[in-house]
């Protein structure tokens, strides 16, 4: 897991613009990847974010990049929190809710819908997702879009302007530290 593959999936997570980014990288060396993953902590947790693998498979890591204090605001929401809780998840804390996550992405094939409650999608557009995913759909890109589609179309390409300027950044020798922005 490299600085570049941090930017490269993570940018807006670690500008503060996006609750939680995920991405999979190899898994092969797992006393190496242990040892890039404490390292990452230690270089974001002054910042507010968390590196923390979510699931193994197939020689690879699913990597969960997240501000814990954003999620917890998410999960506060009403709708987010009864759908969650109508799934079994106990929505006290964001660890518990982490915790559940994991059980259901090791017994699914496929990521469990919920999951964009983690990564900060419009919860709208989440639950439009897990309800009825093809047809109400009225706008994609990195996600599909159920509710207001200017207003996810701005996000996308704020998000995708940061990705820009962090893999500029990167390029011109800052360090992963300086371009994560402190939020609380």
């Amino acid at each position: 897991m490299s600085d570049a593959e941090l930017i490269e999936y993570c940018s807006p997570t670690l500008a503060g613009l996006k609750t939680g980014s995920l991405f999979s990288t190899k898994a092969a060396d797992w006393p190496a990847l242990r040892k890039q993953l404490f390292e990452a902590n230690r270089r974001l947790v002054k910042k507010g974010i968390r590196v923390i693998p979510l699931q193994f498979r197939n020689g690879r890591c699913l990597i969960y990049v997240f501000r814990p204090a954003d999620l917890l605001e998410d999960l506060k929401q009403e709708s987010v929190r009864s759908t969650l809780s109508q799934m079994g998840y106990q929505t006290s804390g964001t660890a518990e809710c982490l915790r559940h996550l994991m059980e259901r992405l090791r017994a699914q094939k496929e990521f469990p819908h919920e999951i964009g409650f983690f990564l900060g999608y419009p919860a709208e557009d989440v639950l439009g997702f897990m309800h009825d995913p093809d047809t109400r759909c009225v706008h994609h890109g990195l996600w599909k879009v159920y509710g207001d589609a200017e207003k996810a179309e701005a996000k996308f390409r704020q998000y995708d302007a940061c990705l820009r300027i962090y893999r500029k950044r990167l390029a011109s020798g800052m360090d992963l530290r300086d371009l994560a922005v402190k939020k609380h």
